[in-house]
């Protein structure tokens, strides 16, 4: 079926808008010698990192004229992935492609396989994506303020969800206790889904969810909405507001996605890599697509990439230490 015209114009204006990003252009051969480029991503398909290594994929390939491969490689908190991108060959064919448990596992891990400070060398964080503290509809609070006001008259009874003990659902809500100076009950599932389940079902009141699998359940008032993660509202929940407006100042947590390489990788693969990495992230669809799962594209160059993973593994380094949090 041939495309409509304005759909191949699009992709026409995308392509040129790739191709002359700065650092790119189309001579195979630059990196590791034109042979397949493989994002190993740290998690199982059709989670979220899948669906954006995917979703970039292509558009790598268009830019540097070169094969790229998705590789998934789960386990461990992404541990498993990073281990063999860190022992890869450094020279730009094998990246890895994490989520943001990446900054939270040198604390939640007693030994990694591979030193967290130089094994990698950051190319780029792709997009960011707020959680939403969501409750069972039925649940009397009506906004944040009375989450708090209830947690605080009972201590310790008033529980949330999780899809497991240090994961970014059970980070949002011990980073909620350490700011509303409450004590929550963490119950931790094996994973998101049903976790969902039972806030809607009524079993546990409250989750921080992802928007992308909640925003479904929200519209159709399976789940309510109180709070947002981001500092700003996200334009998939435009009327939430944000947990910082609900009165918690300083609270931010997100979820995101960087790409790393193999530290040993030199300067110029690393940087062809990087830009083409935010060439692809400036495509219109992809940027649609972010958007539409309720994130943002991260603004930023490799530096700010790294600069951006240091004052995530900082936070979350604190949080997990202050709260005695452990994978079992």
């Amino acid at each position: 079926m041939t495309a409509p015209a304005s759909c191949s114009r699009r992709r026409l204006l995308a392509a040129a808008a790739l191709l002359a990003a700065p650092g790119l252009s189309r001579a195979a051969g630059d990196i590791a010698g034109g042979k397949p480029i493989t994002l190993v991503v740290s998690y199982p398909p059709g989670g979220g990192a899948d669906v954006m290594a995917r979703l970039i994929a292509p558009r790598l390939a268009q830019v540097l004229g070169q094969t790229v491969v998705v590789e998934n490689k789960p386990g461990a908190s992404g541990t498993i992935a990073a281990t063999q991108v860190a022992r890869a060959t450094p020279d730009g064919a094998t990246l890895l492609f994490d989520a943001s448990n990446y900054a939270v596992n040198p604390a939640l891990f007693d030994k990694l396989p591979y030193d967290p400070a130089t094994a990698f060398a950051p190319l780029a964080v792709l997009a960011t994506f707020p959680n939403v503290l969501v409750c069972t509809p039925g649940f009397e609070a009506q906004s944040v303020a009375d989450v708090i006001r209830l947690a605080r008259a009972k201590p310790n009874t008033l529980a949330y969800a999780s899809s497991g003990n240090g994961s970014a659902q059970h980070l949002a809500g011990a980073l909620f206790e350490q700011l509303a100076k409450v004590d929550l009950t963490h119950v931790p599932y094996r994973g998101g889904g049903p976790a969902m389940s039972d806030v809607m079902g009524g079993q546990v009141p409250l989750f921080f969810a992802n928007v992308a699998s909640s925003l479904g359940h929200i519209q159709s008032k399976r789940l309510r909405p109180l709070a947002v993660t981001s500092k700003l509202r996200t334009r998939a929940l435009p009327e939430v507001p944000t947990l910082e407006e609900s009165g918690l100042k300083g609270y931010e947590v997100l979820e995101w996605n960087p790409v790393l390489a193999p530290a040993a990788t030199p300067a110029p693969v690393r940087a062809k890599l990087a830009a083409a990495l935010r060439g692809a992230m400036a495509d219109p669809e992809v940027l649609a697509r972010v958007r539409s799962l309720g994130g943002e594209v991260f603004a930023g160059d490799e530096k700010a990439a790294a600069a951006f993973l240091q004052q995530q593994q900082a936070l979350w380094t604190k949080v997990v230490r202050e709260h005695r949090i452990t994978r079992e």
